[in-house]
């Protein structure tokens, strides 16, 4: 069976039809082209298929067409703003956080969402975010440097609470591993020189 959808799509509407059975995912990438968000696990957890859907990030690849009609949604080409990329995906290219590339849109997504909630968060919290994104090329200690540069940007210089008061970094200490296989938040003080 079809259905008349209507998404709102990176601020621009589109009028679709499409079967009850067709994820976000398809559509978005088949039908409107937009193929940033990746086809990984189609199971919800690699974090690949990450979009924003009213501010929040989302598995696209578990949510339907139909379910995200009316509704506003973001991906990671509609966070580029007039030909400049926003802040989380530059901090990302400078810090080398991109490896292959196929997490980094998901990834990014996650970020972007954490930030308009929580703008300071701990690594704590921006670990937790990123729970749902897998990378394997990474020990995530880019991406998770990336963040934090992006935090900084974000408020205007005044640094996160990633950054102790002294202006020293705090930094995991161990790559030890937690059960989503990222480096626990675990810190300890080291000062720039």
């Amino acid at each position: 069976m079809k259905h008349l959808i209507q998404l709102t799509v990176n601020g621009q509407t589109h009028d679709l039809v499409t079967r009850a059975e067709r994820t976000l995912l398809d559509v978005l990438r088949e039908d409107l082209g937009l193929t940033g968000s990746k086809r990984g696990c189609d199971l919800g957890a690699c974090g690949a298929c990450a979009v924003l859907l009213d501010g929040r990030p989302i598995s696209s690849c578990l949510t339907l067409a139909v379910e995200a009609s009316g509704r506003e949604i973001v991906t990671v080409e509609g966070l580029a703003q007039g030909g400049a990329l926003h802040v989380v995906q530059e901090a990302f290219v400078e810090h080398g956080a991109v490896q292959c590339g196929f997490c980094t849109p998901g990834m990014v997504i996650a970020v972007k969402g954490l930030l308009d909630e929580r703008p300071h968060p701990e690594d704590a919290e921006i670990l937790e975010a990123l729970s749902g994104n897998l990378c394997r090329c990474t020990g995530y200690v880019k991406i998770l440097d990336a963040v934090r540069t992006a935090i900084r940007r974000m408020s205007g210089g005044r640094g996160c609470e990633a950054l102790a008061a002294d202006g020293s970094d705090l930094r995991p200490s161990q790559a030890t591993r937690d059960r989503s296989g990222l480096a626990a938040p675990a810190t300890t003080r080291e000062s720039r020189a």
